[in-house]
């Protein structure tokens, strides 16, 4: 099977574990050892601000103190996976996932952003997902996920609750009228 790297997963109707049901995931790596990537379309009951008081930075002067937190999914939900547009070199723990979205997971990038500085487009989550080798193929041939290459535009300008849609609309379907039952033909 062809990487999914840089590819959205949509939840279909009929997936109801509570971890990814009505969700959007953004695959950050996928290859012959599995798959990792963040929800990008549930935001927590938490803003950047709260974050940053639990980290004990001062986000006087951050433009960002509004900003959601978002469950990026059942693994290691202590820790904080940022993806954002533009490059991963000026970050320590960093990937370029694609041309213009990193995945960056350094406490220098939560600094920045404190301090008002760092980029002016991401998504902060904590926790990410994470499927074994063979298990998103598997979940994939069950009928659980609808894929379509990601795009920066639904990441970084699209409101959340509109994100699963809008990656939905890419390939030309409206989830809202697709069956909750899963089929094979």
């Amino acid at each position: 099977m062809q990487s999914l790297k840089h590819h959205f997963l949509l939840a279909m109707p009929h997936l109801e574990d509570p971890n990814f049901a009505g969700s959007l995931s953004y695959l950050c790596d996928h290859d012959d050892n599995g798959a990792m990537g963040v929800i990008v379309n549930h935001p927590l009951d938490m803003s950047l601000d709260a974050l940053f008081e639990q980290l004990e930075l001062d986000a006087s002067d951050s433009k960002h103190r509004n900003a959601p937190v978002y469950y990026g999914g059942p693994t290691h939900q202590d820790r904080g996976f940022i993806l954002h547009r533009g490059s991963s070199k000026p970050w320590d723990s960093s990937i370029q996932v694609d041309n213009d979205v990193a995945l960056t997971t350094s406490m220098d990038m939560l600094s920045a952003m404190a301090e008002g500085r760092g980029p002016d487009d991401f998504i902060v989550c904590l926790g990410c997902s994470g499927w074994e080798a063979g298990q998103l193929e598997d979940e994939l041939k069950d009928n659980a996920w609808l894929t379509v290459e990601g795009g920066s535009n639904i990441l970084f300008e699209t409101p959340s609750e509109q994100r699963l849609n809008a990656a939905a609309g890419v390939l030309g379907i409206d989830l809202n009228l697709m069956s909750r039952e899963a089929g094979h033909s």
